[in-house]
């Protein structure tokens, strides 16, 4: 049996040492709602309680999670984006980009970006791809655009058409931080017929409970979160061609037959849009 060398050794402790299992973490508790088993004690008891606050929560986690995959098999099959930079990754769930991307194009490329110990410490199961493509990890933070763009270099092709995924993360960069800075410098260096793939959870007088429940987490959870309107949300996609139906309910994007009847609308708002 071939032991790791020290150098991995000490990486793999340096992970377990950075993640906090006494305080509530959201890619944990998403991971919960979604139904999968990185999770602790601590995240199931905040994130069962976010739900008493609002009980559609684990709803439009799985809508976010069937928006991510039919945006990327659009972008596939319908546009032939085969170059994915997925930023804000989570903890790898069932039909993550790469696996989305690849069963309909095997020669997709995907970079995946987060930072966050315990996603770090999954990484080898986003490492795998099919021999024809390549998936590749960064641990760098979403604020860093220009180590970002560096490091994601040496796996895609700049001068072809990229898709940048940012789901469910630019909600945690406040307004002081310049978010929608951040996005387009991010848009910016990406050639023409590229793709922004975007979503977030919105507050709106018609869902109150959302609001509660994200009050509740910025009291006792790590990282905070900022809540925006659908209008604010939208301002993400200012100066792309935004695909129909536009920024809307995550459920509502481009929805698989219904037999007629338009899905639940949820607090999670996504949208996708061309850069000319």
């Amino acid at each position: 049996m071939t032991e790791n060398p020290p150098a991995v050794d000490e990486a793999a402790q340096s992970l377990r040492e950075r993640i906090n299992t006494t305080q509530p973490h959201t890619a944990r508790i998403w991971n919960y709602w979604l139904g999968g088993k990185d999770n602790y004690e601590v995240d199931r008891a905040a994130g069962d309680q976010i739900r008493q606050l609002h009980p559609g929560i684990g709803e439009y986690a799985r809508a976010d999670r069937l928006f991510l995959g039919r945006a990327v098999r659009h972008l596939v099959a319908d546009v032939g984006i085969r170059q994915f930079l997925d930023i804000g990754t989570g903890l790898p769930t069932a039909d993550n980009t790469h696996e989305v991307a690849q069963r309909a194009a095997p020669d997709s490329r995907i970079v995946y970006v987060d930072n966050d110990p315990l996603v770090l410490a999954h990484a080898r199961a986003l490492l795998t791809s099919t021999p024809e493509g390549r998936t590749d990890y960064l641990d760098e933070d979403l604020r860093n655009v220009d180590a970002i763009l560096e490091h994601a270099a040496k796996t895609l092709d700049f001068s072809q058409p990229v898709a940048l995924m940012l789901l469910g993360v630019v909600i945690f960069i406040g307004d002081d931080e310049d978010p929608y800075g951040l996005v387009r410098r991010l848009v910016d260096e990406l050639p023409s017929g590229s793709h922004l793939v975007l979503s977030h959870t919105i507050t709106s007088p018609a869902m109150p409970d959302v609001d509660e429940a994200v009050k509740f987490w910025n009291e006792h959870g790590t990282p905070k979160l900022t809540q925006r309107t659908p209008a604010d949300v939208a301002r993400f996609f200012d100066g792309l061609d935004l695909l129909e139906p536009g920024v809307v309910s995550c459920s509502r994007w481009r929805p698989e037959a219904t037999g007629g009847a338009e899905p639940e609308e949820v607090a999670m708002f996504g949208g996708v849009a061309r850069k000319s």
